[in-house]
């Protein structure tokens, strides 16, 4: 790791967040696989730290939640008991929490697709938020216990999103989901605005993640090995949509946007976050 120049450093965080492969990262950068998974390490810790530290007293209107599907060493029907001892545990959840005018990626967390890490992640967004917001997510049943749970004394206006979709011979021999023919808003907590029910935008930020980490791609062979790895790949991710990437909308970035950084950042600032030596850089 010692022996890696920061734009040696800079090269390979800049094509872990364009979406290649660490196999593909080594071979454009010449930076050995284990050296880019400590450097991967290191940023991401450092990337997660920072987020956790500036993300605080956001001004938030309307914030979406939805969850995205990945896998660690193999999916969730090929998982044995020894897999799991060896650390491989199939599937996995990302669940996000965007703010919609922002597009300011509020919170998020790796974990299993219940209740529990529902939760969590939403008390994590209530502890962020400055004011009361308009919540909205899809239909599953989990939110509908995790959301009083989480904003227990708050004020909240809550609505899910409940997409029908037909019924499809084909579903079970193809990867994309059925068609969707409609929509129903449904208010569950307080009076959500009928007209700001929507997750169109964390869908949006949603397919940003897959096409921007190699891991989340759909039938491939980069998918991620152990666990560690996979939040480590999380957190520059985001650091790079929040701080680093200009949203082609807004003009600027969505941490600009939310007032939480007053500058644009780049990759080598992203990194120095993980390198003692370099002085670190401001808001």
């Amino acid at each position: 790791m010692n022996t890696l120049s920061m734009d040696k450093k800079v090269a390979v965080i800049s094509a872990l967040c364009e979406g290649c492969s660490v196999r593909s990262t080594s071979r454009l950068t010449g930076v050995s696989k284990g050296a880019i998974l400590r450097l991967l390490e290191e940023v991401g810790k450092a990337c997660a730290e920072y987020q956790d530290s500036a993300i605080r007293n956001v001004w938030a209107q309307r914030v979406q939640v939805d969850e995205i599907w990945s896998f660690v060493g193999c999916k969730q029907k090929q998982v044995t008991a020894e897999k799991m001892e060896a650390g491989i545990c199939g599937d996995i959840w990302t669940f996000v929490a965007i703010e919609a005018d922002t597009k300011l990626v509020i919170s998020w967390m790796v974990g299993a697709r219940d209740a529990g890490f529902a939760a969590d992640l939403l008390r994590d967004v209530r502890n962020r938020v400055a004011n009361p917001i308009q919540l909205t997510t899809d239909g599953h049943k989990m939110y509908l216990k995790a959301v009083p749970e989480a904003f227990e004394g708050m004020a909240i206006d809550y609505a899910q999103l409940i997409k029908v979709f037909g019924n499809d011979p084909q579903a079970e021999k193809r990867y994309s989901p059925a068609l969707c023919q409609g929509i129903e808003k449904k208010a569950i907590l307080g009076n959500p605005d009928p007209k700001f029910i929507s997750t169109s935008y964390v869908e949006r930020q949603n397919l940003t993640m897959r096409m921007n980490m190699r891991r989340f791609t759909r039938l491939t062979n980069a998918f991620s090995k152990k666990l560690e790895n996979h939040m480590h790949a999380v957190a520059p991710f985001y650091m790079h949509y929040n701080f680093v990437r200009i949203h082609q909308t807004l003009r600027v970035t969505p941490a600009m946007a939310a007032g939480v950084s007053n500058r644009l950042w780049s990759i080598h600032d992203v990194v120095s976050l993980a390198v003692p030596s370099v002085k670190k850089v401001a808001a």
